[in-house]
């Protein structure tokens, strides 16, 4: 006979105390642990506020859903909605453990504290019951081998598109914050808390929120253990798990599309063999889509995304009208409701979703890539529709992905000068048309570039071009004009993450009225445009330009001085030609050619007469 959902109001600390026998269990299907700091800050300030309205009735933080498994005689508590906060509540409890144990060891042995000592180790007794599932018995051992804290686990993290599950686990059994801190994961490339995951990042935020002030840790753990309240369900049929898990995320954060996408696969795994075999191809997707998205190049999300563009022009799903059909579905709608055919396959739908990720990785480095997102964010959408007609990221030759790059980059670039936006006819259509061919390797890059061509000349005219160009003050066709300069010269382009743009003649600092004076500007609205122009700009070494950015120009080019750092020290074509430039000042007349210069270049570029 079927069991009947259980439902009933429990405190904190009833739900959270668990039996030897029982185990909170994030599923293979949910989402990774995804709180900030901002939701750890209003859960804060709920609690901080409840307390100090002083009011009677218990404070109500939701409805927390379980799905009931028994598995080997042990019950499994699998959280189908209220994993984010369960996960949260046992971090706060952890830092308030931290706190009390802290505070007993600094408290005074005498009469006056006798009560408060008393109640501060009663709340550290509850809380080793809780996170530990110890016994009375127990908590003297515990207290004294801190071994014993890494032993039964009071949550089991099973899901795929957690990366870092582990670091609660490293949290739970560190006795002290610094030790927490030592043991934690460190994110490759992050700086300062960026560098730590959420679960340490929430942890640290409620430590350093609580006060070693026994008699506030005494009030806020009262408060926090009996007087604050959650509705827990309990269900025991498991064929509605995955269903509420997709229409039951009331108090949560909002789901992304791969949380939705992920558990409909899941669901439609036949056997042990296929779930392993799927759950580690989500997991390399998850670790290397983490790695893009902190590389600021794409997220999970995004992924599913170009996948929808790549199968969209695959089947030329917008074009069976006779026209393009521009008008694009959601991510979420396509996948499980335009095309949820596609889902019937996770194992070929993850390796599909891997094998985009894993071109991103291959791929990013390239210098010509590095150019391509400097432009519009939906270049992207198009660049990566091309790895479609590759087979491995390995065997993409440079000749090819140069020749996509740069058809994207000409398109792009008068989207870069023009008024008209992404989705005008000129852009959007044209992109979803030619996207058919970029996506099918039987049709060869020759015949995509004709099409540029055909499309650039058409709609654009190469004067009008040059003179945008030429009034031109941003800053991404200065790395497209050091692409193409350094493509004359026959020089290798470099792209670094540490590149910056150089003014010739500083925009700013000490020397700027000399510089303008020398100049012949009279009036500083005309100097500040003159400075911006494209002639005026080029690429740098960070550090070079930290240390001549502001000089003369006189000074930046010079060779004599060894110790010194300027052009003569950069990889970049243009500051190296620089370097014999035959003047000693850089003027008004000397940026407006360069600024010719570099529009002739950029605009042949564009209109494919190079």
């Amino acid at each position: 006979m079927t069991k009947k959902i259980d439902v009933s109001t429990k405190f904190i600390e009833d739900y959270l105390r668990l039996s030897r026998y029982e185990k909170f269990v994030v599923p293979e299907y949910q989402r990774g642990y995804s709180w900030t700091i901002q939701n750890c800050d209003k859960l804060w300030n709920d609690i901080d506020n409840f307390i100090n309205s002083g009011g009677i009735d218990p404070y109500f933080f939701g409805t927390i859903i379980l799905h009931c498994s028994d598995e080997d005689g042990k019950l499994r508590l699998i959280l189908i909605d209220g994993q984010q906060r369960t996960t949260t509540f046992i971090i706060l409890l952890k830092a308030l453990l931290m706190r009390i144990t802290k505070c007993l060891g600094d408290m005074r042995n005498d009469e006056d504290s006798a009560g408060l000592r008393n109640a501060l180790t009663s709340h550290r007794d509850k809380l080793l019951t809780i996170l530990y599932k110890a016994e009375p018995e127990d908590i003297p051992q515990l207290l004294k081998d801190s071994s014993k804290l890494d032993g039964t686990k009071i949550m089991e993290i099973r899901s795929i598109n957690e990366q870092y599950g582990d670091d609660l686990q490293k949290i739970l059994a560190a006795r002290t914050f610094e030790e927490a801190e030592k043991e934690v994961r460190k994110i490759p490339r992050k700086q300062k808390e960026n560098k730590y995951t959420n679960y340490f990042r929430n942890f640290k935020y409620f430590y350093d929120k609580l006060s070693d002030d026994g008699s506030q840790l005494n009030t806020f753990a009262k408060k926090l253990l009996r007087e604050c309240q959650i509705i827990e369900i309990r269900s025991w049929q498991m064929n509605q798990a995955i269903t509420m898990f997709n229409s039951l995320n009331s108090t949560g954060l909002p789901l992304k599309d791969a949380d939705i996408i992920s558990a409909q696969l899941y669901a439609k795994l036949k056997d042990e063999e296929q779930r392993l075999d799927f759950e580690n191809n989500w997991k390399s997707l998850i670790e290397t889509a983490n790695d893009l998205e902190a590389r600021k190049l794409v997220d999970i999300d995004g992924i599913l995304q170009q996948y929808m563009y790549i199968n969209r022009a695959s089947e030329k799903e917008y074009m069976t009208k006779g026209y393009v059909d521009v008008r694009t579905p959601g991510v979420r709608r396509y996948f499980t409701e335009d095309r949820k055919d596609l889902l019937d396959k996770p194992l070929d739908f993850s390796k599909k979703l891997l094998d985009i990720a894993k071109k991103w990785e291959q791929l990013r480095s390239m210098p010509v890539v590095k150019l391509l997102l400097k432009f519009n964010e939906n270049i992207k959408l198009f660049f990566a529709s091309s790895f479609n007609r590759f087979g491995s990221a390995e065997n993409i030759s440079k000749e090819d992905i140069t020749a996509i790059c740069e058809s994207l980059i000409r398109l792009f670039t008068l989207l870069e000068l023009t008024d008209a936006g992404y989705s005008s006819t000129r852009f959007k259509t044209f992109l979803f048309g030619v996207n058919v061919k970029i996506v099918d390797g039987s049709v060869p890059l020759e015949a995509i570039r004709g099409d540029f061509d055909e499309h650039i000349r058409k709609y654009w005219n190469m004067d009008e071009v040059k003179s945008a160009i030429l009034d031109y003050d941003e800053n991404v066709l200065v790395y497209l004009n050091e692409y193409l300069f350094a493509k004359e010269k026959d020089m290798e382009f470099e792209l670094d993450d540490q590149v910056t743009i150089e003014h010739i003649m500083p925009g700013s600092g000490r020397n700027r009225t000399t510089i303008q004076r020398d100049a012949g500007i009279a009036e500083p609205d005309e100097f500040e445009k003159l400075v911006n122009k494209i002639g005026n700009k080029i690429l740098l070494e960070e550090n070079i330009n930290k240390s001549i950015g502001n000089d003369w120009f006189k000074t930046k080019k010079q060779t004599s001085v060894k110790e010194k750092i300027g052009y003569k020290d950069s990889k970049y074509a243009l500051a190296q030609s620089l370097i014999s430039y035959p003047r000693e000042v850089w003027t008004r007349e000397d940026i407006e050619k360069a600024t010719e210069k570099a529009a002739d270049r950029i605009v042949r570029f564009v209109f494919g007469c190079e």
